[in-house]
């Protein structure tokens, strides 16, 4: 009996067909392979133009990376995060053509949208910052009335790019002070300004129905640093929800973000809500209410959108040891909890989603998905086109 075919997709970075997480899928490949689970990764681009095979990479421990005409998988896990280029359109027209096929994970929507269903539950409501889609000045102002601290988001921004923290000044009236990051994730020149001319400063950033205006929650340690809480829920094999880990992430200095990407420090969970809140009772209701709370979102967000098997949520805590959401991803990296050297946890974090596909594929029902397509031979391409069966990735 053949073995179970999953299909990482994921999108190139660039024209040189450069990937950013190629180590963790060599790391699921091999981890697959000793589960019986036959996995290679593509990308929509390496479908080819008949629709009956793929360019897949495969990874074998005695030669490396290489390239091999596969037939369409039992089973898809996308990992496809958005870029603004052809290759996202080229994604777009996968997931339409498609769509028939067993996926594990769904996209979800923009955080505006994610926003509004979360806020239809009565029980997240409280842990949902107060938020506006940007329309014009008014709504940053009226926010500023209300809070002392707003941040400005784009809907579809990742990895914290082109997020603004906007504060009021203590002691200066009718002044705020502006930080934040680029859309190449590059820390602008802290400003001050006066309300006044607070338009005019961010006129040039194109907001209107692309930002979110979102009261900001006080999280600067002692030493000024922001800090949050990556929380990794992810389907087991049973197909059941379940925590898989939680890391704090301490920002960069003057950055009004954490992630890691744009300069944090993992820190672990525990060694950093210490530095935040002193009471250990208070800190072992956080962490069951916090628990709960990723999971309840989780099968929330699911049954609205459809199959998930993985998400990451921000959380920020304050003082008080209220927790908020501030962001939700539906492709979230790993790394986390290997530089805090929580091992086992990132070894979960790897695994999960493969022993979740084994059990998808055991208890799938017979007219759903696709079965795997008898081997056919290799397409005919053009001569210029043309490729070895199995080629070496550099």
């Amino acid at each position: 009996m053949s073995s179970p075919v999953l299909g990482i997709m994921t999108l190139y970075l660039n024209e040189h067909r450069a990937l950013e997480e190629r180590s963790i899928y060599r790391r699921m490949i091999l981890e697959g392979r000793k589960r019986g689970l036959d996995i290679y990764v593509f990308t929509p681009a390496d479908v080819h133009p008949g629709g009956k095979q793929i360019e897949a990479m495969v990874f074998h421990e005695e030669k490396g990376w290489s390239r091999e005409w596969r037939s369409f998988p039992d089973l898809i896990f996308d990992r496809c995060r958005i870029q603004r280029n052809r290759r996202f359109q080229q994604l777009l027209a996968f997931r339409q053509k498609y769509g028939h096929l067993l996926f594990l994970n769904r996209p979800l929507r923009n955080k505006w949208t994610i926003h509004q269903t979360l806020s239809e539950k009565s029980a997240f409501r409280e842990h949902l910052p107060e938020t506006v889609l940007f329309q014009d000045m008014s709504d940053v102002n009226r926010m500023l009335k209300a809070s002392s601290l707003v941040y400005l988001k784009p809907i579809n921004g990742t990895g914290g790019r082109g997020i603004l923290r906007v504060e009021r000044s203590s002691s200066e009236a009718n002044t705020v002070l502006v930080q934040g990051r680029d859309q190449k994730r590059r820390i602008i020149t802290p400003r001050k300004v006066h309300l006044s001319r607070l338009g005019a400063l961010l006129q040039h950033w194109n907001m209107k129905d692309k930002y979110l205006v979102q009261k900001g929650i006080q999280l600067q340690l002692p030493n000024g640093r922001v800090h949050d809480y990556r929380m990794l829920v992810q389907k087991n094999g049973e197909g059941q929800w379940e925590l898989t880990g939680c890391a704090g992430r301490m920002g960069a200095e003057k950055s009004v973000t954490s992630n890691l990407h744009g300069g944090g420090q993992a820190v672990a969970m525990s060694r950093l809500m210490k530095q935040w809140i002193s009471d250990e009772e208070l800190r072992a209701e956080i962490n069951t209410t916090a628990e709960k709370f990723g999971i309840d979102v989780a099968s929330f967000l699911e049954d609205t959108y459809g199959d998930l098997c993985e998400l990451a949520l921000d959380l920020a805590i304050d003082k008080s040891g209220h927790i908020y959401l501030l962001e939700v991803n539906p492709k979230p990296a790993r790394e986390v909890f290997a530089r805090i050297g929580e091992r086992d946890i990132y070894y979960k974090a790897i695994t999960q989603p493969l022993d979740y596909a084994l059990w998808v594929y055991r208890n799938k029902p017979s007219d759903v998905g696709v079965s795997r397509r008898p081997a056919v031979p290799k397409p005919t391409t053009p001569k210029s086109a043309r490729v070895k069966r199995t080629r070496r990735i550099k």
